[in-house]
């Protein structure tokens, strides 16, 4: 057993070579001491795995091929667009637990906080409105941050981003980048198990168990299972934070050609006490308002709890001459509810009363109760293989796809006043939690989309490839107050030069839109915004 040690980084080291090991190595995580007793500035990490080929790790980050941006198997060299594939080596090696981790290590990608739990992700100069889990999309809202930054990444193979406008696979949104979590499978014939402890600063506890194993004796018949959870505190003032997920999924061959793969994903995010938006910077003199960097302006009633539910199915059918087919369906579930509060105003040196920021009258803020749930059912379904013409062989794929997504928040909102704040100068978080009374109905919305998409890659020359492709996307919103239908076609080029075995030149354009529900002076609504991507570069790999 090895036991290591770092400043404000987790480090793992191996533990064992043994099946026979694994249980003892299980109930040390399971059991660990709620408290231990390392400083607050160190992390222990303990990790412990069976020995077996799938637990042998590449020495390198690289994902040899990838379906990112088409849908065709390529290298990431052979993509006409700007692409970056996060492994799993590289996750846990540098410790990117959550998809917002990957993202702020992600080339291309900058973050915009909110507060403590609330992240936007931007790229290009827009916010990234799409992510997509093994390829099925689901339309983010700014306005309605549902945690999806906070789904943990022990789950995932890989996560594949694509910047600039990714209208071809991804349908509607913002020419900012696609962002696309590969769920792992149960790919290994024989038992495959680990299990990692880990106590970091501010009590940070975090334990992860992933087994694999084969349900039958031929194999042909697969089920893996990963669940952990993960707990902290904070060096800001009584925030908490706990993280739990499981996932389990079944992968079946039904022939030699036939795979089915099934599966459940649960994960759970609970915020004690957190922050809603900063904190107020000035007083009314011009002077700015000094804090340490522990302060916290929520009260002890304050939480934000989000939970998620995924099921899901991927049928995929192999063909004598090198055709695949594969059908996606999932069906996604997520909840919000968290009561907090905010402060925002100019307040007095001396006195600590407050007026608002907005307009010279004594409101200093607010309290805030949000519920909602946003549900997704889609499916997709592509063949794609090689095809010969003019003595050469190219690549083609062709699809279609449905998605269905309902938005529907409630909310209740109060006013605070520079009388109910009292001294903000002596603000310890004492505040009574508003009277709520009855929610009321902030948003509710239906949004339809039903796309059919074509790329195909063409073989110029042995050092020249041609990508084109199109998508037709019907678009359809429907809102408690109006109905709005959209449809626009988004076209796909790109060319790449081979100059050699390593490099590769390349230019593209590549589209997308995004719907408005606005409307002008006479009543109709704005045209859908558009997106174009004009982009060329080099790419070389190893």
């Amino acid at each position: 057993m090895f036991l290591t040690s770092s400043n404000n980084r987790e480090k793992c080291a191996s533990v064992g070579r043994r099946v026979s090991c694994l249980a003892a190595l299980i109930a040390a995580a399971l059991y660990a001491p709620a408290t231990l007793a390392a400083p607050q500035e160190e992390t222990m990490v303990v990790d412990g795995a069976s020995e077996s080929a799938d637990s042998t790790q590449q020495s390198d980050y690289s994902v040899p091929v990838t379906e990112a941006g088409t849908k065709m198997t390529l290298t990431a060299r052979d993509i006409p667009q700007s692409v970056s594939i996060i492994s799993k080596q590289r996750m846990q090696d540098q410790q990117l637990q959550s998809l917002g981790d990957v993202l702020k290590n992600t080339t291309g990608i900058t973050e915009k906080i909110a507060d403590l739990d609330r992240s936007t992700f931007y790229a290009r100069g827009f916010m990234i409105d799409n992510y997509m889990v093994d390829d099925i999309p689901t339309v983010f809202e700014e306005n309605w941050n549902l945690g999806d930054a906070a789904s943990d990444t022990a789950i995932y193979d890989r996560i594949e981003v694509v910047r600039g406008a990714t209208g071809l696979m991804s349908g509607a949104g913002n020419p900012s980048a696609s962002v696309n979590m590969v769920r792992k499978h149960a790919d290994s014939r024989e038992f495959v198990g680990n299990v990692s402890a880990s106590y970091g600063s501010w009590d940070k506890q975090r334990y992860v168990l992933d087994l694999s194993a084969p349900l039958t004796d031929s194999g042909n018949v697969r089920g893996r299972l990963i669940a952990g959870y993960q707990d902290r505190d904070s060096y800001i003032d009584r925030y908490s934070n706990n993280r739990k997920f499981i996932y389990g999924v079944l992968d079946a061959d039904l022939t030699d050609a036939t795979t089915l793969s099934v599966g459940y994903e649960y994960q759970e995010t609970n915020a004690d006490r957190p922050t809603w938006g900063g904190l107020p910077r000035w007083y009314t003199d011009g002077s700015q308002i000094s804090y340490d960097r522990s302060d916290n302006t929520a009260p002890d009633w304050a939480y934000s709890d989000t939970e998620s539910r995924k099921v899901f199915a991927t049928l995929k059918q192999r063909f004598d001459n090198g055709w695949q087919f594969t059908l996606n369906g999932t069906h996604a579930e997520t909840k919000l509810d968290s009561k907090m509060l905010y402060i925002d105003g100019f307040f007095d040196k001396n006195t600590g009363r407050g007026v608002s920021a907005y307009a010279n009258y004594p409101v200093v803020g607010g309290t805030g109760y949000n519920t909602g749930t946003r549900k997704v059912h889609a499916f997709d379904a592509f063949a794609s293989g090689p095809y010969q013409l003019f003595g050469r062989q190219h690549e083609l794929v062709a699809g279609v796809s449905y998605s269905r997504q309902n938005n529907r928040y409630m909310n209740a909102f109060a006013n605070i006043s520079s009388d109910e704040l009292g001294d903000y100068n002596n603000w310890d978080g004492n505040f009574p939690e508003t009277n709520w009374g009855e929610l009321s109905l902030a948003q509710e919305d239906t949004v339809h989309q039903k796309s059919a998409y074509t790329a195909t890659r063409i073989s110029l020359a042995d050092p020249l490839h041609l990508l084109i492709g199109a998508r037709y996307t019907q678009w359809s919103a429907s809102t408690l107050t109006q109905n709005v239908e959209k449809n626009r076609v988004t076209p796909y080029a790109g060319l790449i030069y081979d100059i050699n075995d390593t490099w590769s030149a390349y230019a593209s354009y590549t589209s997308i839109f995004n719907p408005q529900t606005k409307r002008d002076l006479s009543g109709s609504y704005l045209a859908p915004v558009t997106g174009k991507n004009y982009e060329t570069g080099v790419k070389a790999d190893g």
